[in-house]
């Protein structure tokens, strides 16, 4: 690097956020949105080099492109994918959680002084005509903290080892409200499974 370039760049350093902004808009002919003094100083001091010493070479231009014509840069999902309350719409999943009750499952909880009633579908589950992707974000949006869904709704794969779908319908779990109805005719179907305390 040039003498006379290195004692520019130094030069730099000195100033303040306007200054640079103001040198920016010589360099780079255009203003710039940032405030930021050290990203302001790295990216004239870049610039400046490059017009000393020659940018990136053919080559190296050629590959940038390539991988940016190559590369889907997103900041979000795509609009289609954002449903109005916000929540984010995957679809159906390709393969189901064994850990899920099957499709017509009717799920209940006793929460806030009333009655929970989720209904499992085939694209997630179904609460007061709104479908959620899965249980933990049903808890969240009803309780306004995260939730362990499974445990949440005393299911399976709560980590507490209660395997619901298999239990007689009298067996006392103490835990208070959740219980699951099975759709008729669904495999391993046992009735509902009401837990009291």
């Amino acid at each position: 690097m040039e003498n006379a370039l290195a004692i520019e760049i130094e030069g730099l350093r000195e100033l303040k956020t306007r200054a640079l902004q103001a040198r920016y808009y010589e360099v780079f002919g255009e203003e710039t949105r940032s405030s930021n003094r050290a990203h302001l100083f790295r990216r004239l001091a870049w610039r400046l080099q490059a017009e000393a010493e020659g940018g990136l070479s053919e080559r190296a231009q050629k590959c940038a492109a390539e991988l940016a014509e190559e590369a889907a840069l997103r900041l979000r999902a795509p609009r289609r994918f954002w449903q109005p309350d916000g929540s984010l719409h995957l679809g159906t999943p390709r393969v189901r959680d064994r850990r899920l009750p099957p499709v017509g499952t009717l799920l209940r909880r006793e929460y806030g002084g009333g009655t929970l009633q989720v209904q499992v579908v085939a694209a997630g589950f179904e609460y007061q005509n709104k479908i959620y992707a899965s249980l933990s974000q049903l808890a969240q949006h009803v309780t306004g903290t995260r939730w362990n869904g499974y445990q949440f709704f005393g299911l399976e794969g709560s980590g507490r080892g209660d395997a619901l779908c298999h239990l007689h319908p009298q067996v006392d779990r103490r835990r208070t409200g959740t219980g699951v109805q099975h759709p008729p005719g669904a495999t391993g179907s046992r009735g509902s499974v009401h837990f009291q305390s």
